[in-house]
């Protein structure tokens, strides 16, 4: 390993590292970089010396991090992105959001029902800014934002670490997402009844059971799930021409059933309530870049 120099070290390195790791390519990092594939190429090599570290390696879908390289890869683009903030001192009334991204953690329930809605207040109020949505869920989003793989996160539940700042979004609801074609005719609502008689449909991260059965062991009932799912992106070619109900965030159930021939019923089953939380590491509220995409997030939220 070569001496851990900062004067003998060419800063130009880091953006290619950062191209790498985001691209997973030598080809694309150069397209992004605007220089041919031999420069990114040698700066691979450089990178290589200055970290002791093969850093990325060639599988057969392009070039993959090591464990050295994710490690890296937050401190190297805090690192970026706090000297394009300092380009923008250069002229306080001209924002620069050109080559800048903000990376929210977010499960896809939220995705589908605000991103579009948040790129929009995005090309309004920061132009060039790219946003990066990066699939998480409840169970492990504090920690990801806490090691830096997020800028900013939402969630459903709140956030309880000491070292992260909050700000609640909204408190969601639950509501019942169908194929309109399995109601009886005549009786478009479904009742507790009919809703234990269905098969069911859980979007869950991992776990075998979900808020839903939950309160129906509260009332000494059950349901059979005949399958369960991960992304809330699935359940329109999961539901659509079966007898299946799926028991989802309000917000979700509404925007998919916008998107498909679904249909959205009020959840017969009395389910708690919870708060939607925006959370970011406390010490990086300054950056204005982060600043104005949360902007942008409260203000999507405060629409419903």
């Amino acid at each position: 390993m070569s001496q851990m120099n900062i004067a003998a070290v060419d800063l130009n390195l880091l953006k290619v590292f950062e191209a790498l790791h985001e691209e997973s390519s030598a080809s694309r990092a150069a397209l992004r970089l605007g220089v041919t594939q031999s420069a990114v190429s040698a700066a691979l090599r450089r990178l290589r010396e200055v970290y002791g570290d093969q850093l990325f390696v060639r599988t057969g879908r392009g070039l993959a991090p090591t464990l050295k390289a994710d490690q890296l890869k937050p401190v190297v683009s805090e690192a970026l992105n706090k000297c394009r903030q300092s380009l923008a001192m250069i002229d306080p009334t001209t924002e620069h959001y050109e080559g800048r991204s903000v990376t929210i953690g977010l499960s896809d329930d939220f995705e589908i029902a605000y991103g579009r809605r948040l790129i929009e207040e995005i090309a309004h109020s920061a132009p060039k800014l790219r946003l990066i949505f990066r699939q998480t869920h409840s169970q492990i989003v504090a920690r990801a934002l806490m090691e830096r793989h997020f800028d900013l996160a939402i969630t459903a539940g709140g956030f309880a670490e000491r070292l992260l700042s909050r700000q609640v979004l909204g408190e969601g609801g639950y509501a019942c997402l169908v194929d309109p074609a399995s109601l009886v005719p005549g009786q478009p609502q479904m009742d507790l009844e009919a809703f234990i008689a269905r098969e069911h449909l859980l979007v869950s991260s991992g776990g075998f059971i979900g808020i839903t059965d939950e309160g129906l062991a509260a009332l000494g009932l059950s349901r059979r799930v005949c399958a369960s799912t991960t992304h809330f992106a699935a359940l329109p070619y999961l539901l659509t021409g079966s007898q299946a109900v799926a028991t989802i965030p309000a917000h979700a159930a509404r925007s998919i059933a916008a998107l498909s021939e679904l249909s959205v019923l009020p959840c017969p089953l009395a389910l708690p309530r919870y708060p939607i939380e925006l959370g970011w590491r406390t010490n990086a509220q300054t950056d204005p870049v982060v600043v104005k995409v949360r902007e942008a997030i409260v203000r999507c939220f405060a629409r419903d």
